[in-house]
């Protein structure tokens, strides 16, 4: 079952009570006009199994420790928002399964070759998911990035994802020429920034979830980043960000700013339909699958990532 992904950019109090996470309005309930009945009638419940993903986007949310220990319980992800509405903090069960020693030692015992070979897979998959979207925006098949991604070495020796970077954010964008990719650049950066953190919340959490540590990367060594795994795996998902971008800018949305309208479309992510070894299932079961092959490939039980296909 695809987990909810919830979104909280109003004054709002979250608490637990008998497995649910009771939502209740405090602006609502301090309005001495109301009748106690609609004040009780407001609120609202949700069973803590059901949700995958927590935004907090509003100075003003009280979450008690209680409704926090509880999602947590359940691999949920939690992200904090700044004054600019853009995510700045993620929380995560610090044990998502019972196996995680065991699959911890095997994560930290992988071998160099073992670690190139994985990313190797990775660049290549992400290359021909990048080729999909250029495909899919321009009208035309990107034969230069199928290329590249058939001649990727192991470790990605000769750097293909930077040189098939450049030409893809060159043209994705058809009616934005001169686009440059940056976190601090034009819009529609704000866009791709907020999806890519949302993306990175549901790795993260697959990763937990099948017992690995998301600091540890196959690629990515940033020794100030928590979530070095998290961003080496989530790099074949990116595309699937991008193309929803694409589809917003197609449709005439104003995206200078993110409003809250856009972000909801965003926040489809952890839902959008995601095709892993020939089958469909929303992005978050499949990155669920995703980090559990990549855990066998640890283990030495598998040599291949099942990551999603965009062609």
């Amino acid at each position: 079952m695809i987990k909810k992904t919830l979104y909280f950019g109003n004054p709002i109090y979250l608490s637990l009570r008998n497995g649910q996470l009771v939502l209740r309005f405090p602006d609502i309930e301090k309005n001495e006009n109301l009748s106690d009945t609609f004040k009780k009638e407001t609120e609202r419940t949700i069973p803590i199994e059901d949700i995958g993903v927590v935004v907090l986007d509003n100075k003003r949310i009280t979450l008690t420790t209680g409704a926090m220990e509880a999602l947590l319980d359940n691999n949920c992800a939690l992200i904090t928002c700044d004054d600019k509405s853009m995510p700045v903090g993620l929380m995560l069960p610090l044990c998502g399964n019972t196996l995680q020693n065991e699959r911890f030692r095997s994560q930290i015992d992988a071998s160099v070759p073992l670690r190139k070979q994985l990313w190797q897979q990775t660049v290549r998959q992400k290359i021909l998911n990048q080729a999909a979207v250029l495909e899919y925006s321009t009208g035309k098949e990107a034969k230069n990035m199928l290329a590249w991604a058939n001649d990727i070495k192991s470790g990605d020796s000769e750097n293909m994802e930077a040189r098939a970077a450049a030409f893809y954010w060159k043209n994705v964008f058809p009616t934005l020429p001169g686009f440059v990719r940056g976190r601090e650049g034009e819009p529609p950066n704000n866009l791709l920034n907020y999806g890519y953190a949302i993306l990175r919340a549901c790795v993260a959490r697959g990763l937990v979830g099948s017992g690995l540590l998301p600091t540890l990367g196959i690629h990515h060594h940033n020794r100030y980043n928590a979530y070095c795994l998290a961003d080496d795996i989530m790099e074949p998902y990116r595309p699937f960000v991008d193309q929803l971008v694409v589809d917003i800018i197609r449709q005439n949305y104003d995206y200078s700013e993110l409003t809250r309208e856009l972000k909801a479309r965003l926040l489809t992510i952890p839902s959008l339909d995601v095709k892993v070894d020939g089958k469909r299932s929303p992005l978050m079961i499949a990155v669920g699958q995703t980090t559990a092959s990549l855990a066998k490939c640890f283990s030495g039980e598998v040599r291949k990532i099942s990551y999603p296909d965009l062609g």
